[in-house]
Parts: C-alpha cells; structure tokens; sequence
C-alpha cells in the first residue's frame, strides 16, 4: 500500500538535498500497519555523512508531546490534578509583578494558555539534572505575562518547561530519567537519546544554515538549545522509527506497538480533545500538547519541531490510523514538509484541505493596527502604508548570552527584513505577495491575525500561533 508513497517521498527528498539548499532530509509514514522510511543527503557537510534511515536528529517542539504525555502519566497516577494550581506542587513558581503565578492552572501550562511571556528566554548557566530547577528561578525574576491565563492562546515554550519541572517535583526524578524510563522504554524507542553525550555514539545529524553571500550551505556552531530547555525540545533525540512508534502509541489510544499500555485510552484521547479554540485559522486549536487544525470534518494533529540549522515535523490522523514524520538539517526543509504533507493528506488519503483565505479584502483605515508588539526580546513595529501593513521583527536581547544563543539558533538575524501584509479578512493578514491557496491547508499558521480591543485600537498580535502585546504608549 506504501509503495507509491515511498517512492514520492524519496524522490522529493532526492531533488530537495539536490538543489544546494539543504544537505539531508528524513521521512516516514506509517499507515494502517504498514510503515515506509526514506533518507537522502548528508547527515553533515562537515563530515560528508551520509543520512541513512536510521540516522537520529533533534526533535525539537515534538518534546512538547512528549512532555504533556509524562503530565498526563502523573495525572493517571493521581500525583496532579489538571484544574489544580501550579504553585500548589510548585510553590516557588513566580513571574515578574503584576503577573500573578498564581492564577496558573496546570492545564494553561499544556493547552497554551498559561500567557507566561518566556517564549525565547534561553538561561544556560545551569546544565544537568538541576537545569529545569534552574530555568524556574530565571524565569521569576526576568518573565511576566502577555494577557490573563485562559484569555487567549499562545505557543509556550515556557509553559511547557514549568510542566516539565513540576513532574521532577511530583515524581522526584529528573526530566530526562522521565522521558527514557516512561516513554523511551515503554514505547520501545530504542535508537532514540536524551543528551549530545548519548548522540554522539551513534550516526546522529546537524544542523546547517544557508549562507545567501557565499551560495554555500554551512554547518551550525551550535549542535542543541541549552538544557534548560530540555522538556520543551532542546535535547531529545529521535530516529525517524521511533517517533512514529510514538505515534502509532498516541494512535492506539495509549498502546505502544509493543503492546505495553503507556497512558490510559481516557487520558490519550483528552490530549486530542478540544480545551480553546480562539476560532481565528492561524490559531490552531489546543488539546492538551496536541495542536490541531480540521480538514472537513477530520482532525489533524500536527506539531512541528526547530532545531539549531534544523526542522522536523510530526502528523497524526487517528480517524485513518495514519502518521507522517519527517526532518531536514537546514530551514528550507521545511517547505517541502508542508507540500509533502499536503500531498499525504489530499491525494493520498483523500482529505478536503479548507478554504481559508479566498481573496484580498479592502480596508479603509488600518490604523487600528499600527503600533509596536512586544513580547520577551522581540518587538514587532507595524504601520499602515498604501492599504496594507508593514512589520518589522527585531529581537532586543537582554544581554550579551541572550544575543549569543539568538545569534547561534538563528544562524545570525537578528532584524527581519520588513515585510508587507494585506487583508484577508476581519482582522486577518497574510504575507503580501504569496500564493493565497498556500493557506487553505497547513500553511495557514503563515497568516497574521490581531485581538482585542482598547480605544479603537487593537491589543493583541498573533503569528506562528505566538502572541505580541501592544506597547502602552503606541496605543
């Protein structure tokens, strides 16, 4: 049944590390019992490595699922209550005044509607089985919140790492111990690791960054994200094999391929559960470490997953007992994810990708927009010009390790150049200039969208499902 499927995927895949862009580049699906793996390229440039099926590679935000898994483990357990305050198994948990800690609950943490402004906050002082213990006191004294837990939905990586300390505290073990004794071994993982140190004895890929002066591909200066990250995606190591044996469990309502249960079929299935729908397209609906979008009347859940130099991708469908993942070592991988998966979903299993964005719309007045969003080191400046929106992004970084790791995981930029945006709907933008059909299906998390509303202006920014609040005196 897979044949055809194999035979496209490695033929792209082939093209794709062909063109220069980007040197290797991974992908599996598994469907109804049956499961195919490609690989093309290098696994390092550096090296000339070759990428091979079994090759592993950072995972990156997939941890995310991971993570919220172990929480509902703990959950089953009866050691956390999901409607519970955080500070009652975290009393040291606090942000920067007026947010109030507090107000938390531990379903916020998994559903990404914590508001807990920590997206690219990296503290690196602490490594180890103390890391995540480290991050929490970081992020009391530097962090505060962009809007009331359960107002709106936010990506939240910070979310997440609170999520991963608080199963150390209730369980006693640390994250990593966690995620290789819960997960790992249940699940059957056993090409998979949890830290460079376990990687580098096995055939392992990094990342590489296009360098448009030169036309030439170079490899990263910085293999991982601190480890203060480790529970949202910084450190965990996976094949291709194992992450879809992760999902085949997720599949099977908590059941591993091994036939060994890892999380109730109840619990399973209320990570796939709508919790928020903030009913904008770009926003993709939040179960419980499950993001989802609908093509007709059928969910698919979907998280994507950055690297340093690297992009990785995994895709469930339950209702066809169907899973797709995939990772390249360089950005531009990430493109063909996005029409591999489109591919997968429309014509191989015959899903009706949704009519988002049909046409640009007029819009007299776009003042209401105009202003600077920030959010932790990022400041976003939008003004209206000519019927559209310019913005440009510019990360500010608190100090000089800030801008070190930015620098490393973004392969340099720090300013994106400014971009135009047109209307699309109320409230709604995508990038000027591109293919509107290009947002009827994944790519509709590429749209702007913007909430709220204080003296006819608007409050809120979203993109890449991330918020920005407005700046008080741009109001």
């Amino acid at each position: 049944m897979l044949e055809a499927v194999r035979e496209h995927l490695q033929t792209e895949a082939a093209q794709l590390c062909n063109s220069g862009y980007v040197p290797g580049y991974l992908a599996g699906v598994y469907h109804a019992g049956e499961q195919t793996v490609v690989a093309a390229g290098l696994a390092n440039v550096a090296t000339s490595i070759p990428m091979t099926e079994d090759t592993g590679y950072l995972m990156g935000s997939i941890t995310k699922v991971f993570t919220a898994t172990l929480v509902l483990q703990c959950v089953e357990r009866g050691q956390i209550d999901l409607d519970e305050r955080v500070t009652r198994y975290l009393p040291e948990f606090t942000l920067v005044p007026p947010a109030n800690a507090q107000d938390i609950r531990v379903r916020n943490l998994l559903n990404h509607t914590n508001g807990i402004d920590g997206d690219f906050f990296w503290p690196d002082e602490v490594k180890g089985r103390d890391a995540l213990k480290y991050y929490l006191a970081q992020l009391g004294a530097h962090c505060g919140t962009l809007f009331e837990p359960g107002e709106y939905a936010s990506y939240s990586n910070a979310g997440m790492l609170v999520a991963g300390r608080l199963i150390e505290v209730v369980t006693g073990q640390s994250y990593h111990d966690l995620l290789e004794r819960e997960i790992y071994r249940c699940v059957g993982m056993d090409a998979s690791s949890t830290s460079a140190e376990q990687a580098i004895l096995r055939r392992t890929a990094v990342g590489h960054f296009f360098d448009p002066a030169t036309k030439a591909i170079r490899r990263t200066e910085m293999f991982m994200l601190p480890e203060t990250w480790s529970a949202c995606g910084s450190t965990p190591i996976v094949t291709i094999a194992d992450l879809l044996a992760f999902a085949r469990t997720h599949l099977a309502d908590g059941v591993a391929p091994s036939g060994e249960r890892v999380l109730s079929a109840e619990l399973t299935r209320q990570m796939r559960t709508k919790t928020f729908d903030m009913g904008t397209p770009n926003i993709s609906v939040m179960g419980l470490g499950w993001p989802f979008l609908a093509f007709g009347e059928t969910p698919v859940f979907y998280h994507g997953g950055a690297s340093p130099g690297g992009a990785a991708a995994l895709i469930i469908v339950p209702e066809h007992d169907f899973a797709f993942a995939a990772f390249g070592n360089a950005g531009g991988a990430a493109a063909l994810t996005d029409r591999l998966a489109q591919w997968l979903l429309r014509d191989y299993l015959g899903l009706a990708a949704p009519s988002v964005v049909s046409s640009v719309i007029e819009v007299s007045d776009l003042s209401a927009y105009e202003g600077t969003y920030r959010s932790n080191q990022l400041r976003v400046d939008v003004k209206a010009i000519d019927g559209q929106l310019e913005e440009t992004m510019t990360f500010e970084p608190l100090d000089a390790a800030q801008a070190r790791i930015y620098n490393r995981f973004t392969g340099g930029q720090v300013q994106a150049p400014p971009r135009r945006l047109v209307p699309v709907g109320e409230g709604l933008f995508a990038p000027a200039g591109a293919p509107l059909e290009m947002f009827n299906g994944l790519g509709r998390v590429a749209l702007v969208s913007f909430h709220g509303r204080t003296n006819s202006r608007v409050t809120h920014r979203s993109f890449g499902g991330r918020m920005n609040r407005r700046q008080l005196d741009s109001a």
